[in-house]
């Protein structure tokens, strides 16, 4: 990233903090809405890689089915950007009762036995709200992992913006930040990373809606290292302000093999529990990015995004649309 647009990018989000949080609620998302539309019908090329990962969701999807998906997804996405703005200011009442877990004992029970617990979500719904609703509802801190990339000062903002919702957040400096994140679910507490989309090349390869992909190792390695669960989410939105989510039951570390093969059985379980969610509500996946195998190109640099969290992006552009 050069440095002008670097400083465009960051301009653009403390715009973003400062403003769009002082505006009412349906403002906001009448705002949210009209920007998803425009940035849909100009067809730029994220959207267009957007519809392209949806096609290979819903694969009988006819085109203007297509359409129709992409366009819901460009608003689902920036109704993530309108609630991440505005979530610093809003009330613990608020937050409490912005998101709905189904099956929160698996998560509850896990805590409760001290054993630790790993939460592992796709770029379903916002994620942030769902980790603000736990630190808040809940009142359970947990952890999680930023790649330092450029610019610096946005990484910075959103390190600042994570630890104002109640996350403790690690840059990722390789084994520092994976042996903390082991300490702290050896002490029995909770990590959340997004892990569903590997940008180190070394990830573990998943069969995704009928193709290979690769996800991250991190999830699967830490639950076999320190015995902590390993808890798959899914977020989704539905038409009312609520937030809907689920937590999966736990993925179980296998009784033989060699730690690779294990963590390859576990990564795939993560891949089919986090394809469920996805299958359901495809219009809240915000992946704007390349992600299958067969769309990667080696000769080119990858999608990369500013910020990124342990094991998988943390992207907060998640590309321009």
């Amino acid at each position: 990233m050069s440095d002008l647009r670097g400083r465009l990018t960051d301009g653009a989000y403390a715009v973003g903090w400062s403003a769009v949080k002082m505006l009412p609620e349906p403002v906001a998302a009448r705002l949210g809405r009209t920007i998803a539309d425009l940035a849909w019908k100009r067809r730029g090329e994220r959207v267009r890689r957007l519809e392209s990962n949806y096609a290979r969701v819903v694969p009988d999807a006819t085109p203007q089915r297509l359409a129709e998906l992409s366009r819901a997804g460009m608003r689902s996405y920036l109704r993530y950007w309108m609630e991440s703005f505005r979530l610093p200011a809003w009330s613990p009442e608020r937050v409490k009762s912005g998101f709905d877990a189904k099956d929160l004992h698996h998560l509850t029970d896990g805590l409760a036995s001290g054993r630790g617990v790993i939460l592992a979500l796709p770029h379903l719904g916002n994620w942030d709200l769902a980790g603000a609703w736990v630190t808040t509802k809940l009142e359970t801190r947990f952890t999680t992992v930023a790649e330092r990339l450029k610019p610096e000062t946005l990484y910075d903002r959103f390190v600042a913006y994570r630890e104002g919702l109640g996350m403790e957040v690690l840059p990722h400096n390789g084994g520092t930040a994976f042996g903390t994140l082991a300490r702290r679910l050896r002490d029995g507490g909770l990590v959340c990373l997004v892990a569903d989309r590997d940008l180190s090349a070394s990830g573990v390869e998943v069969k995704f809606f009928g193709d290979a992909a690769r996800m991250p190792a991190g999830p699967a390695l830490l639950a076999q290292q320190t015995g902590a669960l390993l808890l798959p989410v899914t977020l989704w939105y539905d038409d009312s302000p609520v937030m809907r989510g689920r937590i999966h039951p736990p993925i179980e570390v296998p009784g033989t093999g060699t730690k690779a093969e294990k963590t390859s059985v576990m990564t795939q379980a993560l891949a089919d529990a986090f394809a469920t969610g996805i299958a359901d509500h495809p219009e809240d996946w915000h992946m704007l990015q390349r992600l299958w195998l067969a769309d990667l190109d080696p000769a080119k640099d990858p999608e990369k995004s500013t910020v990124s969290t342990n094991g998988v992006v943390r992207d907060p552009e998640k590309g321009t649309p």
